[in-house]
């Protein structure tokens, strides 16, 4: 008889402890100490041959879920006995959880979602529902986002770190701002005077956006033609254009240019500050906004357009 039979059969003696149970403590132990051991290893072994940030906080999740799952499979056999039992027992525990776990389940089902079909990743800035943000971190039961909007305008970030169930993604839309065409359109409207010079006006405004387009050579706008071709997403212009219309106090210039979407204020705030610059030192263009305005038809009408002139009054042919 050796010490560890010894020392299992005194706990058994004046413990009550049956010598199985025993077993199946020491083995639970030894395992988790593999399981410490094998994952400080692995995770040491990470930091030193990924350099990437990113690829690395991937690959320590990975690694995380699969020794998680080892050391699970191995408890159970511990625990449950042989492989038939085994099987047994996780066919009646299967169909417990289901019925008593399901938001648990389908975040669970949520996960495996996000991990195959990934529709969005770490790192990417992502709107789902009435949520938005960065996505720093994603976990079997829910993921967690950097929040923008809410109270601070143009997608800036408050500060909150929002955690999100996975659940989510089969009841709500998600938008991903970054994959695939990493760019956004963005629009300034800009209305001046009818009485200004909106042709000069709208050259100015097209001088200016060319400059904040973040597509800024034809290297550039291949490699987004090329990326937004593996989700179809077909564009006539990258170029930046500037559209007009009329409003009921002026001409609306509409300016539309790509950009970059954690740059989207700050472009605009850069365009803006150009456009006040040079909108003020042009003689003959104007901003315009809502006033009250008497229009004397007779004295500033067009001649041929006046109320009383003989073409006004005259009967047209059909």
């Amino acid at each position: 008889m050796n010490w560890t039979q010894e020392v299992q059969q005194f706990i058994e003696r004046y413990l009550g402890v049956p010598a199985r149970l025993i077993d199946e403590i020491v083995w639970t132990v030894a395992i988790v100490l593999v399981l410490i051991l094998a994952r400080h290893l692995t995770l040491r072994d990470l930091s030193r041959r990924v350099d990437d940030t990113a690829r690395r906080y991937i690959a320590t999740k990975t690694a995380n879920y699969v020794l998680g799952f080892v050391t699970l499979l191995a408890l159970l056999r511990v625990w449950l006995g042989g492989f038939a039992g085994l099987a047994a027992s996780i066919g009646i525990i299967s169909a417990g959880l289901a019925i008593a776990l399901n938001q648990p389940l389908t975040n669970l089902a949520g996960w495996i979602f996000l991990t195959i079909r990934r529709p969005f990743s770490v790192g990417d800035r992502v709107q789902i529902g009435s949520f938005a943000g960065d996505v720093i971190d994603l976990r079997l039961f829910a993921f967690s986002l950097v929040e923008i909007g809410n109270w601070v305008d143009a997608d800036q970030s408050t500060g909150r770190i929002l955690h999100i169930p996975n659940g989510l993604v089969f009841r709500e839309t998600v938008a991903n701002y970054t994959q695939g065409f990493n760019f956004i359109w963005n629009e300034i409207p800009v209305t001046v005077t009818f009485e200004s010079n909106w042709r000069r006006a709208k050259q100015i405004l097209d001088e200016i956006v060319r400059q904040h387009t973040a597509i800024q050579s034809d290297q550039a706008a291949g490699e987004v033609r090329r990326a937004a071709s593996k989700y179809l997403i077909r564009y006539e212009h990258l170029t930046p254009i500037v559209w007009t219309s009329v409003a009921d106090i002026g001409v609306t210039l509409t300016i539309r240019y790509l950009t970059d979407p954690r740059r989207r204020r700050s472009s605009e705030t850069a365009i803006w500050e150009e456009i006040l610059g040079a909108f003020a030192a042009a003689d003959d263009v104007d901003f315009a906004y809502p006033t009250q305005r008497f229009y004397d038809n007779v004295a500033e009408g067009k001649p041929e357009a006046r109320a009383g002139s003989d073409r006004s009054t005259r009967p047209q042919n059909d």
